[in-house]
């Protein structure tokens, strides 16, 4: 696909790897679509990007609905949905009081809002997008469009405390094939990132010797990934037409140990 000129959705674009992103697909020529909760980042990286910020809650059907109707409105039905919105959460099946060692229960609203947000927010981004590609006319080997969702190396190899996240972001590896089995007579490709220890800026507010730690377990490079690394294989994902259904880790060769 040739990137230049088309409409593009970036979910997560105000920070992090959807910014990256966005950056990225607007450098090559696109129009970009930034989707995200936060209006004071959002609008200065589509007025710096000449695109259009849109205020979207991915948990919401009539957020979602009407992000796209704007982002429409501004740039035409997009040929591309990245797929970077998401939340990182923690909590051990069985924790303990650190004083009375007593059980405590599991805080069931923290593996709601993951499954809510990473998996069923992703879906409900793609249906939309979908809804709108299939319609499109089609480009080269019959292309109409590319959808590129943001799993983690947590979905194949979780550690302690990430029941909730490693389930959602499986749930996101786990639904690729069948969607792109669901549109591939309507020459829509579907593709899966799986990110290892990106400097994130979840990550960056961390001490600089966590961050360190954190990259020297990579096999190779030994460091962080960055988030220009993650919008470069988007970019190469999207211009590929013959990747499909396809699973990429992008992590250095780590493979997470328990904790």
């Amino acid at each position: 696909m040739d990137i230049n000129g088309i409409s593009a959705v970036v979910t997560g674009a105000a920070s992090g790897l959807g910014e990256a992103t966005a950056r990225a697909l607007a450098a090559k020529g696109a129009k970009v679509a930034i989707f995200d909760r936060d209006t004071a980042k959002g609008e200065a990286v589509a007025a710096e990007l000449g695109g259009i910020f849109c205020e979207v809650d991915v948990t919401s059907d009539e957020k979602v609905a009407a992000a796209f109707a704007r982002a429409r409105a501004a740039h035409g039905q997009e040929r591309i949905l990245v797929n970077c919105a998401g939340v990182a959460n923690a909590a051990k099946t069985v924790a303990r009081d650190k004083e009375t060692k007593a059980p405590k229960l599991y805080p069931m609203v923290q593996f709601e809002l993951a499954i809510a947000i990473n998996l069923i927010g992703t879906f409900r981004c793609i249906a939309h997008s979908a809804f709108g590609m299939v319609d499109l006319d089609p480009l080269d080997d019959g292309e109409r469009g590319c959808i590129i969702n943001t799993a983690s190396v947590a979905a194949q190899d979780g550690q302690i405390g990430q029941a909730a996240y490693s389930a959602s972001k499986g749930g996101v590896l786990g639904m690729a094939l069948p969607i792109a089995r669901d549109l591939m007579n309507d020459g829509v490709r579907v593709n899966t990132i799986l990110p290892g220890v990106f400097k994130t800026p979840m990550v960056a507010m961390m001490p600089p010797n966590v961050q360190d730690a954190l990259g020297a377990q990579v096999p190779f490079p030994k460091r962080l990934g960055m988030p220009e690394e993650y919008a470069r294989l988007a970019v190469f994902i999207a211009e590929n037409p013959y990747l499909n259904a396809e699973a990429i880790r992008l992590d250095g060769g780590i493979r997470m140990a328990p904790r």
